[in-house]
């Protein structure tokens, strides 16, 4: 199959690039810089220019391709996150960009869109478990997830398959968790929320596999990650990785400061990930979070 990648030289997307090669696809990675070129082709993917808010190049590069993965995001790290107006380029990408990329996939006959979404748009749920059946919170934060997952169900609207993955927190070898473990090594807070709630975590590795395993999926909304962990579990992981006994979480007034961005992160969330798995087969390499995630971090 030969399949358009978007955000190819990103932390998903080169995790993408591995397992669709593996299972004989053909990548062409979407790139805007020749550094972001010369990453994807070391990673095996061919580069191609474009932009996904610009739709003649999204129709450039989408022809004579038979699916496309979207995966083009902007996430601050650190605190960054927290700066009034740090969402606003990966809220673009999610609202206008899925659009112009579905008009772009309508328009050159692909049929197939798999796109990034995140498990944060659950309402929080304390001990219950989450399934794709559970409502969905939308609040300034997650609505332009919303969108991107309300745009690309035209493609299936249209006839062809649609498939949006919810993922974890990403955590493992990228940007936020090494932020994180830096901190932890100086002995300063990592952790949001209550340390005994639930969060859902994915490590890079099964974002890859997922991607392919979700080629074969029905069209649909579906979790993807390993298993639930205690968020004080989680915290402590980077502090271990850090040189730390223990982690340490932030105070609550933290959440006075920046409500709506923080409130997502800290949401208790004890999501299952078993719908995918019955659907496509697909199992995590990574089933549970452990100090070994951050190690390279």
């Amino acid at each position: 199959m030969r399949i358009l990648l978007t955000g190819a030289n990103g932390v998903m997307g080169r995790a993408v690039i591995g397992p669709l090669l593996a299972a004989g696809h053909q990548v062409r990675g979407l790139v805007r810089s020749e550094s972001a070129a010369k990453l994807v082709q070391a990673a095996g993917a061919d580069p191609v220019r474009g932009d996904v808010l610009e739709h003649a190049s999204m129709v450039s590069a989408l022809t004579g391709c038979d699916a496309v993965v979207n995966f083009a995001t902007h996430i601050p790290v650190g605190f960054k996150m927290f700066v009034p107006g740090s969402l606003s380029q990966v809220n673009r990408i999610r609202t206008i960009g899925s659009q112009v990329v579905v008009d772009a996939a309508l328009e050159v006959g692909v049929e197939k869109i798999i796109q990034q979404s995140l498990s944060f748009i659950y309402v929080a749920a304390g001990d219950d478990w989450i399934d794709e059946a559970t409502p969905i919170d939308v609040t300034l934060v997650t609505e332009p997830l919303v969108i991107a997952e309300e745009n690309t169900r035209r493609i299936e609207q249209a006839g062809g398959q649609a498939v949006c993955l919810r993922y974890g927190l990403i955590s493992g070898d990228d940007p936020n968790s090494r932020y994180f473990v830096r901190r932890a090594k100086r002995g300063k807070a990592i952790g949001f929320g209550d340390p005994d709630s639930w969060m859902h975590v994915v490590h890079p590795d099964d974002v890859g596999t997922s991607t392919v395993a979700a080629l074969t999926a029905p069209s649909g909304a579906y979790n993807v990650g390993a298993e639930p962990i205690r968020r004080r579990n989680y915290v402590d992981a980077i502090a271990n990785a850090g040189g730390r006994a223990s982690g340490r979480f932030y105070r609550d007034w933290l959440f006075g400061v920046t409500a709506d961005k923080l409130e997502l992160l800290a949401r208790p969330q004890r999501v299952s990930s078993q719908l995918f798995s019955d659907r496509t087969g697909w199992q995590p390499s990574r089933p549970k979070l452990s100090q070994e995630w951050f190690d390279g971090s």
